[in-house]
């Protein structure tokens, strides 16, 4: 298995990344409010009992320090009580209420970002299942993933608590330098003196724990990959016996984040002992130049203890705010990853259930003029050039070719899982842009060669086809595709669970399941994606058996590697290097002696 490096684009992006926070970022996340927009109310109400719970937290200073010179008979504020007894009740009073608002803002904030979250995530999720093809073909599973998952997260921990939290440590901030000021503008003045140094510091360490930061998230999101590779392909791990190799090799790539890692913590670990020397030296000082004014009688020890308490109050806000930034600052890079997701075109297909009915029926006539395909992340490379074709309504139409030829291209245009360069695609002589892309999907049905199973029931998977299928329908289907027999041997029968991609069941079942499915949703237009290549021949015939029941009355294209399954079809088009070199039945194409279909079929009939 090889090994998989992330570009610069999808490595910096992957583990929450922090981002720049200037005027153009808070625009992009300003985006994300609209969702709040709902319940605006509850934010409001919320920011109030913060701002109550923030004031009521900055009493407490003023009150102890008031306590002690009302103890001494100093009473420094008329406007407060002299009763030390009636100064602790006023004080239990004020904690009552902070306990009281601390709740309701809690309650309340968890509320609205638990409920946007949920609004933000759901249509996330529907963008993404709605982007075309291309989107998906140039993108890992793990990171799309991890917009659902951790972006999303980070955005919810910001909204409901390092939001408030900031909020909160600004008020008090702010709260308590005012108070510092009244209270001693002297001692104030001495602690402002410090703040050009502890900015410079700050600024210094954040710029290179930012790198160390990045580089770190990067080592980890390769670390990741080599997981999501290893458990996607664990069959062959397992097969060439590589589990050592594979845990050697995520093994080595964490050992670089660690040692990424410990050199961040070397400059966290400096930048946080400058903190504390800092924020407490000039709590030392304070109270060493306190003392003094003590002394001298410019203050009293009430008054002194009150400004020691703010010091700490401000201090605490301000060596909170590193953390409270970067937390931000990995908001704002997570809003940004789920912006572009949210900002992608997508396919117009509507997330009510009910919208996406049949409008225009398609009989099945089906044709194929001049068609030029290239992939959009190959653009290069012309997969099928001049492609034309015609499928009647209820015809059998076989394509074949070697492999690379551009077959299963074909069965993607026709589901318009892309769109052709030029050329056009024709339903009942309509060209595909005249009809709804879910018209078309509604009425085409593939059963591919890899059938991917959901996680849950065999009847859930059947009834996948057609949703409001009745208990009785999927059963009728489930007859029709020769799969019944072998569902109701499992002891719980249709509520049997297939586990992950339909692990628990043989290729051969979950053919027959897919036919069902397919039955049940009854399309115009049925696409063979060579359905029986990787079966036993009990399997094959039991599912040939289903795929003729499945094909009667409909229009069948087959896209075969094996040609003895194809001898029936009306006609037959083979591709080579992405053009039609022939066409006609089988008995045609086995005349033309120096034709490709005649030298495979020989191939394929050779005595080995």
């Amino acid at each position: 298995m090889a090994r998989v490096r992330l570009n610069s684009g999808n490595a910096q992006e992957e583990d929450l990344p922090k981002a720049k926070i200037n005027r153009e970022s808070i625009q992009k996340i300003s985006e994300l409010l609209k969702y709040l927009k709902p319940y605006r109310w509850r934010f409001f109400i919320g920011m109030v009992f913060l701002f109550l719970s923030s004031i009521t937290g900055l009493a407490f200073p003023a009150l102890l320090g008031t306590m002690i010179d009302a103890a001494q008979g100093k009473q420094k504020y008329n406007f407060m009580p002299s009763s030390i007894h009636l100064i602790g009740l006023i004080s239990f009073g004020v904690l009552l209420i902070q306990s009281l608002v601390s709740f309701f803002r809690i309650r309340l904030f968890v509320e609205v970002a638990e409920k946007s979250l949920a609004d933000i995530r759901r249509d996330t999720y529907f963008r993404l299942i709605t982007l075309p093809m291309h989107f998906f073909s140039q993108r890992r599973v793990g990171e799309l993933n991890s917009r659902i998952s951790s972006d999303l997260s980070q955005i919810q921990d910001t909204i409901t608590t390092t939001l408030a939290e900031l909020i909160r440590q600004v008020i008090v901030l702010i709260g308590g330098i005012s108070f510092l000021f009244i209270v001693s503008s002297k001692l104030t003045l001495l602690n402002i003196a410090i703040l050009p140094l502890l900015v410079i510091v700050a600024v210094f360490f954040g710029r290179y724990i930012r790198q160390l930061s990045r580089q770190a998230q990067d080592k980890l999101a390769e670390s990741n990959t080599v997981v999501e590779e290893t458990l996607q392909g664990i069959s062959n791990v397992k097969a060439f016996v590589n589990e050592a190799y594979e845990a050697n090799r995520y093994d080595k790539s964490l050992r670089e984040v660690v040692q990424i890692a410990l050199r961040g913590a070397n400059f966290r670990g400096g930048f946080a002992s400058f903190i504390i020397f800092a924020i407490f030296g000039a709590i030392v000082g304070v109270i060493w130049y306190g003392s003094i004014l003590v002394f001298q009688g410019e203050l009293t020890v009430g008054s002194l203890t009150t400004y020691i308490l703010y010091s700490v109050f401000v201090g605490a806000a301000m060596g909170s705010f590193p953390e409270l930034y970067a937390n931000v600052q990995k908001a704002v890079g997570a809003s940004e990853r789920v912006l572009e997701i949210l900002k992608e075109k997508n396919e117009p297909i509507s997330i009510k259930v009910e919208d996406n009915q049949i409008k225009q029926t398609i009989n099945g006539n089906l044709k194929f003029n001049e068609v030029v395909f290239a992939y959009p992340s190959r653009k290069e490379i012309t997969v099928l050039n001049s492609v034309s074709f015609t499928a009647k309504a209820g015809e059998k139409v076989a394509i074949v070719g070697p492999s690379g030829a551009g077959k299963s291209t074909i069965a993607g245009l026709i589901l318009r899982f892309y769109t052709p360069q030029s050329g056009h695609i024709l339903f009942d002589n309509k060209t595909a842009d005249q009809y709804s892309l879910t018209d078309i999907r509604n009425q085409v049905a593939i059963v591919p060669q890899d059938v991917l199973l959901f996680g849950g029931s065999i009847g859930e998977n059947i009834a996948y086809g057609r949703l409001n299928a009745t208990k009785d329908e999927i059963i009728v289907a489930a007859k029709r595709a020769n799969a019944h027999q072998f569902i109701i041997d499992f002891p719980e029968g249709y509520e049997t669970m297939v586990g992950e991609r339909g692990i628990k069941l043989s290729g051969g079942q979950r053919q027959r399941i897919a036919i069902a499915r397919a039955l049940l949703k009854n399309p115009s237009i049925l696409i063979l994606d060579e359905a029986t290549s990787s079966l036993d021949s009990e399997s094959e015939r039991l599912v040939q058996e289903a795929l003729e029941e499945l094909m009667k009355g409909r229009t069948s294209i087959i896209i075969a590697h094996r040609l003895s399954t194809i001898r029936e079809a009306d006609k037959i088009v083979v591709l080579e290097k992405g053009g039609v070199i022939e066409t006609g039945t089988h008995q045609e194409l086995m005349q033309n002696k120096e034709g490709l279909y005649q030298y495979l079929s020989q191939l394929q009939t050779a005595p080995r």
